[in-house]
């Protein structure tokens, strides 16, 4: 098998590859509300529901951006909750947030960890944490690696799936990445740090042992 041979069936099967493209900042810490300690290092999650880690992203499409919000728990490093809209607003991490309260069902106690942007310190946003017992948190200014974990995750959402495609609009990027999420990463995924099985397995096994 030559070169030409092996370039082919990788472009065929879309293992190329590609560019980083052109950053586009999604956080905006430059608001006057509250601001929460980082309180993610006084913590090490010992179970699921203890930490959940949120943050915003764009995805490009044809016409321009539309925007990802995610919440991952911290020990299972399932992706709990999740909403794609075409604006950057409390509304998007709100809507992602309550897909994981109805998937998951929290007690009260949780550590909910996110950036200092301006969707996650609204007042919306912060009032429905206290709401149902969860506790904010946020990342110091400027520093990614306060939520790293959640920086892992969109490395791998943006290497395996987003900039492998062209998305024609929203409705086709939220088909895409819900199925990435869904089938893919939460169930089939192997995860390294887990013992090389996929979150919703190491969940489960965690579940298994407490009964």
């Amino acid at each position: 098998m030559n070169h030409k041979r092996v370039l082919r069936v990788m472009r065929e099967r879309k293992l190329l590859c590609r560019r980083e493209r052109r950053y586009r900042a999604t956080t905006d810490s430059t608001h006057r509300e509250t601001r929460f300690p980082n309180l993610l290092p006084q913590v090490t999650p010992v179970r699921p529901d203890q930490v959940w880690q949120a943050d915003p992203t764009y995805v490009r499409v044809q016409q321009g951006f539309v925007y990802l919000a995610c919440v991952l728990d911290s020990f299972t490093r399932e992706v709990v909750g999740w909403s794609l809209s075409k604006f950057l607003d409390a509304e998007l991490p709100l809507a992602a947030l309550n897909n994981a309260l109805s998937a998951r069902c929290p007690a009260p106690g949780l550590l909910h960890h996110s950036d200092q942007g301006v969707q996650y310190a609204s007042r919306v946003y912060v009032n429905r944490l206290r709401a149902v017992g969860i506790t904010p948190s946020m990342s110091r200014k400027g520093n990614p690696y306060d939520n790293a974990r959640m920086e892992s995750f969109y490395k791998t959402l943006k290497t395996e799936e987003v900039n492998l495609q062209e998305y024609a609009d929203l409705d086709d990027a939220r088909q895409h990445i819900d199925s990435f999420i869904a089938d893919l990463y939460n169930t089939r995924r192997l995860h390294s740090s887990l013992g090389y099985v996929p979150p919703a397995e190491f969940a489960a096994r965690y579940t298994a042992t407490q009964m």
